[in-house]
């Protein structure tokens, strides 16, 4: 007989029971039905003396599932959503589901046909980091199929909401930052996202909370792209006529830009402090401290999890928001009043 080729009718044959007895082994559910530890025994043995594997389209048939799950994110170089993707990827596989991957590149017409695609394949639920402004064009689709929707948020969303705490860890980051220096620039991306806005409202935040001016001017949003990043930071040196005193990016690709500008003129220096939102192991190494925000991915991607596989076995509609928290990483260790304060 062929492993290639074995059918659930063969495994039974070999055991010697009903197609009906190998399935209840199969699917877990042999206690239910009384079948003995013995014939339970016998038919896992076949099973992996021949490496049979149930198949996706007769499972997908009796259940009405495909057990395939949809991931749109807006870019899979970002180790943030790349890490989201690894983890829930290995989640969803011990839970018999296939993570199907889909990048946006932050183009809101990419994103739509993403989403198309991953419905014309009919995946059982989507999981969506979206570049779009507000939830109309998944309302549309909703009666289709789940939806969840995580770090880019909507404001009254019909969906459940999943994101980090950027607003608290900012605030944190940033009033560390102007306790030394009573200037500084926050370099940022899209205000029309949701984690843009955290991540400035937190800035903003450090400001008020210290009683201190925030200057307009030292606010600069563009986009996340590296070159944005450069761009800004130009912008600011000159309009300032020097180097900013401190500097917050609202990203590691921006970073990256600010990085490059402070090399590229020579400038790369104690001199200027600076902190990013993101957090990357390689800032350890660098011979510049720079303070960072670490996304909790692992949590992100257990929240998603827990909240699809909620969806899927109950074919519930209910909405609501989880707020992850986010760590710190201070490499410019903040005195013992200061941390004091901030944890205040």
């Amino acid at each position: 007989m062929s492993n290639s080729k074995i059918k659930l009718a063969d495994i039974a044959l070999l055991a010697g029971v009903s197609k009906s007895t190998v399935s209840f082994v199969l699917n877990g559910h042999a206690e239910k039905h009384r079948i003995t530890a013995e014939t339970v025994e016998k038919v896992q043995r076949i099973v992996r003396e021949h490496n049979y594997a149930p198949s996706l389209y007769a499972r997908a048939l009796k259940s009405k599932k495909t057990f395939t799950v949809g991931l749109i994110i807006p870019d899979l170089t970002n180790m943030g959503f790349a890490s989201i993707a690894k983890s829930l990827e290995f989640m969803l596989g011990e839970a018999g589901y296939q993570l199907l991957i889909a990048s946006s590149n932050d183009d809101i017409e990419t994103e739509k046909k993403a989403v198309h695609n991953l419905i014309e394949r009919q995946v059982d639920i989507l999981l969506v980091a979206s570049a779009m402004s507000d939830d109309h064009f998944y309302r549309q689709l909703n009666r289709a199929l789940p939806i969840i929707l995580f770090d880019r948020v909507f404001t009254d969303s019909a969906f459940i909401n999943i994101k980090t705490d950027a607003q608290s860890a900012t605030e944190e980051v940033v009033s560390h930052l102007i306790k030394q220096n009573a200037e500084c620039i926050f370099i940022g991306g899209q205000l029309a996202l949701s984690p843009s806005q955290d991540r400035l409202a937190g800035y903003q935040a450090a400001f008020k909370s210290a009683h201190m001016e925030c200057n307009p001017q030292w606010l600069f949003c563009q986009d996340y792209q590296a070159d944005s990043g450069y761009a800004m930071m130009a912008q600011a040196v000159d309009q300032l006529g020097r180097v900013p005193k401190a500097v917050f990016t609202a990203s590691y690709s921006l970073l990256e830009g600010v990085l490059r500008y402070l090399s590229e003129h020579q400038l790369l220096n104690d001199s200027v402090r600076l902190a990013t939102f993101d957090h990357y192991a390689i800032l350890d190494c660098l011979p510049i401290k720079i303070d960072s925000i670490e996304q909790d991915s692992q949590a992100l991607a257990q929240a998603l999890f827990d909240n699809a596989l909620a969806q899927l076995d109950c074919a519930t509609t209910s909405h609501h928001s989880e707020v992850i928290a986010a760590k710190v990483h201070y490499r410019t260790k903040p005195t013992i009043d200061e941390a004091e304060s901030l944890r205040n």
